[in-house]
């Protein structure tokens, strides 16, 4: 629904709310037309329930409402007597019509200084269970989110078995679109393997159906910082499938809801209005070579020829810290290496065992069919690719037949429009044009694993509306389910020189604050 849709559907609903409610609301020694004023009628209604004004605030916030509308009809009903476990089931199961029973049938009276301490330890159990979660999902989604390293793109930066914090202030909170869900888990609810959204997503009835009605559109809180060159990012991946990124399928469009796309991390190596180009597997951004981060470093594919059979790649790949694996490609024993650093390759090469080492790099002018814009007429492939202009929110472009591969997707699925072409003519929303103006900005994601890595080459640009967050902390780091890596555990995402783990500091910090609070409360309790 439009913002426009959503408002006039907030306006029924609080008519709703005062027809059922407005002899409540006189019982309680309020006045009827209290009942039918938006956003006022909640702050009276927390009044009459004897709960702080701010839990109206908890009430327009997505997913966390789904909690608090159910406990609101539970009070309800409560501060009216109606304490019965069938009451508490009756307001929930109705979706809080019952407070119409209430309101036209019944003659309850109303409780002024009603007891809010649960009568059972269950009562009691159950309630900090539902506030915990509130808690935790407005951190979750406002603030910080914790988020798991599945892949080794960023290998050196980031790890395998990285436990982050990304801030979602950072670049603006963004308010959840998919309005129907379950709290503090993502696309799937683990476990089960299911869906943890309601959402249609059959082709056919996608535009109509009465649930993908209640998505709110795109809105996003201000950020204190915009998104710099060659930051870390977690975003939606575009090209996303509906149950997992391993179904990969650029070309197509599954209509997911944007904010359960498949979370993913990438360096930003050029943003919105950067002309970006790939040369024998560097990125050159506005014709200048891009420098990475000194925390940074690239990786590429190599063969490498022993020179006997005496060859321990298992033991040469945990020396000279090369991240992936490797395979025997042919009878000659020539091993590929799928991500060697420039660093480990210094010291890789000079082993006495080594004869030859040769970089795995596509020919300039070979067109890869998966590397966007998944367009013959473009022979790129994932070492030399471009020059590229990357969208920048109100900048204009010159619009033809051969250009529109690149951008044809951000004009119809990122920024809505339609797009017909009719000869050598291009209608958008109908009409003929040779320009387009871009609505929002774009990046461009890619893994420091040059040759490991699904990333921007593949599906192209990532819209803003798709960020999620900047990566600032990592609490924790395993390597596999059985090594931790403790110099990783507390320490920055970003920033120069080696990382500093501050997990000592940490605990020093903790240990500290628990035994003053031992000694303070016994101070107490011997005074």
């Amino acid at each position: 629904m439009t913002l426009t849709q959503w408002f006039i559907f907030i306006l029924i609903i609080q008519v709703i709310h005062g027809l059922g409610t407005w002899k409540l609301y006189t019982k309680a020694g309020r006045q009827a037309w209290e009942a039918f004023i938006p956003i006022y009628n909640g702050i009276v209604l927390m009044k009459i329930i004897n709960r702080p004004w701010w839990w109206v605030i908890l009430l327009f916030l997505p997913i966390v409402n789904l909690i608090m509308f159910p406990v609101v009809w539970v009070e309800t009903s409560r501060s009216f007597g109606k304490n019965m476990p069938v009451d508490t089931f009756l307001a929930v199961a109705t979706l809080g019509f019952y407070n119409y029973y209430l309101n036209y049938v019944t003659d309850v009276n109303y409780i002024e200084n009603r007891s809010l301490q649960p009568k059972t330890s269950g009562g009691d159990w159950v309630s900090s269970i539902l506030f915990a979660i509130v808690a935790a999902t407005i951190v979750h989604t406002y603030f910080i989110q914790p988020f798991t390293i599945p892949s080794s793109s960023l290998e050196k930066s980031l790890l395998v078995g990285d436990f982050l914090f990304v801030s979602k202030f950072h670049y603006g909170a963004r308010v959840p679109m998919t309005t129907v869900g379950a709290p503090m888990v993502h696309d799937t609810i683990p476990k089960l393997g299911t869906k943890s959204y309601l959402f249609n997503d059959n082709f056919e009835e996608r535009k109509t159906s009465w649930i993908n009605k209640l998505q709110l559109p795109y809105l996003r809180f201000p950020g204190f910082e915009k998104i710099d060159r060659n930051e870390i990012v977690v975003f939606n991946q575009p090209a996303d499938t509906l149950l997992n990124m391993n179904d990969f399928h650029p070309d197509r469009n599954y209509y997911k809801p944007i904010d359960k796309k498949t979370n993913l991390v990438k360096r930003c190596v050029a943003i919105a209005g950067d002309s970006l180009e790939i040369r024998n597997g560097y990125v050159y951004i506005n014709g200048k070579q891009n420098v990475l981060p000194d925390r940074a470093h690239l990786q590429f594919s190599y063969y490498v020829q022993p020179k006997t059979n005496q060859f321990n790649p298992e033991y040469l790949k945990e020396r000279y810290d090369i991240t992936d694996g490797f395979g025997i490609m042919n009878q000659q024993n020539t091993y590929y290496f799928s991500a060697i650093s420039d660093e480990a390759l210094a010291k890789f090469k000079n082993h006495p065992n080594v004869a030859n080492i040769t970089p795995v790099k596509k020919e300039k002018g070979v067109r890869d069919p998966a590397i966007f814009p998944h367009d013959p007429n473009y022979n790129w492939n994932v070492d030399f690719f471009g020059p590229l202009y990357i969208p920048e929110a109100g900048k204009t472009i010159d619009i033809n037949l051969d250009v529109l591969p690149l951008y044809k997707r951000v004009i119809t699925e990122y920024e809505g429009n339609t797009l017909q072409v009719k000869g050598n003519q291009i209608l958008i929303n109908g009409k003929v044009t040779s320009t387009y103006t871009f609505k929002q900005n774009y990046y461009w994601m890619m893994g420091d694993n040059r040759h490991n890595s699904i990333d921007a080459r593949a599906w192209g640009f990532v819209p803003f509306d798709h960020v999620v967050g900047k990566p600032v902390f990592i609490w924790m780091s395993w390597d596999g389910l059985k090594n931790p890596r403790w110099e990783r555990f507390f320490t920055t995402v970003s920033g120069s020189g080696k990382a500093t783990s501050f997990l000592i500091p940490f605990l020093v910090l903790l240990f500290g604050w628990i035994g003053f609070n031992k000694w303070r409360a016994g101070k107490k309790a011997n005074s």
